[in-house]
């Protein structure tokens, strides 16, 4: 009201205009004199009468600053009086907890320390934290503010939303009227509105709380799940929420129409002459075929598998569309309409967020380059070797269309910690606290080096180890590297100390292929060795091995950490002989294969198997090799639940009149498998949960059936800013006397 009177007593007192010989500018404290001026027009040697005065209130008006606004003029004297709007200082959210806090004040409010104070900005922020508890499924919630000065002028105030956060509406049946061919179980994992479980305030249990703005996308999730099965006709309505206030529970339905399900009939793919697609081959090769129940997520899953066939020829803007055509015998026929667009090359490629790694360890992961043609499956298999190397975290690449011709490419890039610690700890009958540890750099000053220190700890054994390689030689193809180390243990009927060196080097043969050729000079030397193990074979002394070993590598996995696709498989042949005093020939052999579950169950489960196979063969003569030439099995790398080389052949000696001893001997073959569900449990922190069974054998030549062992448990996976961390609870599940086991391990910055 006081700009209108503002007004009238300008009108009437400036019905002529009046040349302005001052103008004082009173109460400004946020805007400068200058800036006034130039917003209100107003200034020396102009002119002031009712409708200049008018617009100048309003320029100032406009500003937001002001929340009164007068002007007096008086023989070309102007003053305009100004009284501005209070500051926001400080704002406060009481009776909520600190995480709802800090998602309100951060993202919900809208106003923020610093901003003029202006009641509709204070009540679109209450609205604003009324819809924040309501679509975490509270209802009722009043929230009440309190504005209070902070300085005798009142320039600042302290803004208090106090807030009486209502309560859960808890859906107690889910109804679905018409529904024969689902049920409510077939579609609860898909919608956000479920109905409550038997304790459902437990962790992992559905408590049945209304998600009211996910309400209106169940409807067509649930569509999705007829549309799955065949259901082409299914029609499902409005969700209808009834809700008793009283007891704040509610029930909830829907109105199905299911129809009848199709079956697959003709299909076809219609594509330009110029792709020379073998069409015939690719629809022998999709997910449906001619005669299935037709399903929607299939359908996507075939439309964009010839998508990605056309992308590889160039067309980085193919689309392909399914276009389904219904038939009075409830089959329909499917057509794949293939539009290509124009061929593509790649014009540029930038690199960011790589602030630690060059450029150029980047850019040697890549097989697009620029001036090549666009290829999408060089583009996914460009960012599953980039994930591969271990420097990153997250690997995206993004498409920016220049033209129709062409394309730049941006890899942005997230870095992991490369460095890592590992550690374990446990203890066993022999050996007591067993500790272990190492620090590792897989991209060492981003340069894409590898480096290793190492060291475990026992009472009887000391083992440390020093390696660094260079897996990409001047960004080529080659690898080089070397390592060398020291072990002391000290056994109960023998010591042991060996050391050595050995020198990698290494070519990719593919995309996915890496072959190595390793050579290893170590020194090794027995002493105290008891009387019973001499008489199974074993010697006092020194002896040298002197080995080479081929070996070869095949890795497409999709991430280095935690992979969802793919397979590692590996194989090496030890040839010792080239000199020293060993002679024998050893095999290891690896195989790990990964499968994400999420595309088929809608849930990201991984599914692991990992395997490993050991055997030494040779002369007669093997067990006079050391203890660490021979195989054995236990450990988190292999069985847990049991001591590092707790699995192993034992022999039973007897000397006559000293009586019988077991001893351990060391395998010549081994074989062991572990089955793994990994699922997650804190998604935002990627933190998951895993359960596994491992199964293991060892025995002599062309044996494996010495000693079995199997064990199951649990674990914690969790990416974590010092790097990847595996917590494993282990239970072994055929103990034997005299076994050394482990039920607890950890390790971090390996793959899990």
């Amino acid at each position: 009201m006081r700009k209108i009177l503002a007004f009238l007593c300008i009108s009437a007192g400036l019905a002529s205009a009046t040349q302005i010989k001052s103008v004082t500018y009173n109460g400004l404290i946020h805007l400068s004199t200058k800036s006034a001026e130039e917003v209100s027009g107003l200034h020396v040697g102009g002119e002031i009468n009712d409708k200049i005065a008018n617009k100048a209130i309003l320029n100032l008006y406009k500003q937001g600053y002001f929340k009164d606004i007068y002007i007096d003029e008086k023989d070309g004297a102007v003053s305009v009086n100004l009284t501005e709007k209070p500051v926001i200082a400080k704002i406060d959210i009481e009776n909520i907890v600190t995480n709802d806090r800090k998602a309100l004040v951060e993202q919900v409010l809208g106003i923020k320390k610093g901003q003029m104070y202006d009641k509709k900005g204070i009540n679109l922020a209450k609205e604003r934290i009324v819809q924040f508890y309501q679509a975490k499924g509270f209802f009722d919630t009043v929230v009440e503010e309190k504005t209070t000065p902070m300085d005798a002028g009142g320039h600042s105030v302290h803004v208090v939303f106090n807030v009486n956060r209502g309560e859960n509406i808890i859906i107690r049946k889910v109804n679905l009227i018409g529904a024969d061919e689902k049920s409510y179980s077939d579609i609860e994992p898909h919608v956000a509105n479920k109905e409550r479980e038997f304790m459902g305030w437990m962790w992992g249990r559905n408590g049945g709380e209304v998600q009211i703005f996910q309400l209106p996308g169940d409807s067509e999730k649930i569509r999705e799940q007829y549309m799955k099965s065949g259901f082409l006709d299914a029609n499902v309505s409005q969700p209808y929420l009834n809700a008793y206030f009283d007891s704040y529970e509610a029930d909830l339905t829907y109105y199905i129409e299911e129809g009848e399900p199709y079956y697959a009939a003709e299909i076809t793919i219609d594509a330009p002459s110029e792709l020379e697609l073998d069409t015939e081959k690719i629809i022998s090769n999709l997910k449906l075929e001619s005669g299935d129940r037709i399903n929607s997520e299939w359908i996507k899953r075939d439309a964009q598998k010839i998508e990605d066939m056309v992308a590889d020829k160039g067309y980085a803007y193919a689309r392909v569309y399914p276009q389904t055509t219904k038939n009075d015998d409830h089959t329909a026929n499917i057509e794949y309409k293939v539009i290509p667009n124009d061929k593509v090359r790649v014009r540029n490629i930038t690199i960011s967020g790589n602030s630690r790694t060059a450029d150029r360890v980047v850019r040697r992961e890549l097989f697009l380059t620029e001036g090549e043609q666009y290829n999408r499956t060089d583009l996914k298999d460009s960012k599953n070797s980039l994930k591969r190397t271990s420097y990153f975290e997250d690997v995206n690449i993004k498409e920016k269309r220049v033209n129709e011709e062409e394309v730049d490419l941006e890899v942005a890039v997230k870095e992991a910690r490369t460095g890592s610690i590992t550690g374990g700890i446990g203890y066993g009958t022999h050996d007591g606290i067993l500790v272990g540890g190492s620090v590792s750099d897989t991209n060492i000053f981003g340069s894409g080096y590898h480096g290793t220190i190492s060291v475990d700890k026992g009472k009887r054994k000391t083992k440390g180890k020093i390696s660094l390689t260079n897996p990409r030689v001047n960004d080529g193809p080659y690898t080089l590297g070397g390592s060398i180390y020291a072990n002391d243990y000290t056994w109960n009927d023998y010591n042991e100390r060996n050391y050595g060196f050995n020198l990698t080097a290494g070519r990719k043969i593919g995309r996915y292929t890496d072959i190595y050729l390793t050579y290893e000079l170590e020194r090794s030397k027995i002493s105290g060795l008891s009387k019973w193990y001499e008489i199974v074979g074993y010697q006092n002394g020194k002896s040298i091995k002197s080995s080479i070993t081929p070996s070869i590598v095949f890795n497409n996995t999709d991430d280095y950490y935690l992979p969802r696709h793919g397979i590692i498989a590996s194989t090496s042949f030890e040839k010792a002989g080239l000199g020293g005093n060993m002679n024998f020939v050893r095999n290891y052999t690896g195989f790990s294969w990964y499968q994400g579950l999420e595309d088929y169950i809608g849930y990201d489960l991984i599914l692991r198997y990992k395997s490993g196979l050991g055997y030494i063969w040779g002369s007669d003569d093997t067990k006079k090799l050391p203890i660490n030439q021979k195989l054995f099995l236990g450990g988190i790398n292999s069985v847990r639940g049991w001591d590092t080389q707790g699995i192993t052949p034992k022999e039973k000696v007897c000397i006559l009149g000293e009586g019988c001893k077991t001893i351990s001997t060391g395998g010549k073959s081994s074989f062991y498998n572990s089955f793994e569900l990994s699922f997650p449990m804190i998604s935002r922190v990627k933190m998951r949960g895993m359960v596994f069974f491992d199964y293991g054998m060892i025995g002599e030549e062309h044996s494996f059936n010495t000693a079995k062992r199997y064990s199951t448990g649990l674990g914690i996976e969790w990416v974590t800013p010092i790097g990847p961390m595996q917590l494993i609870f282990a239970k072994p599940l055929n103990k034997k006397d005299g076994d050394e086991t482990q039920v607890f391990e950890f390790n971090i910055g390996h793959r899990f």
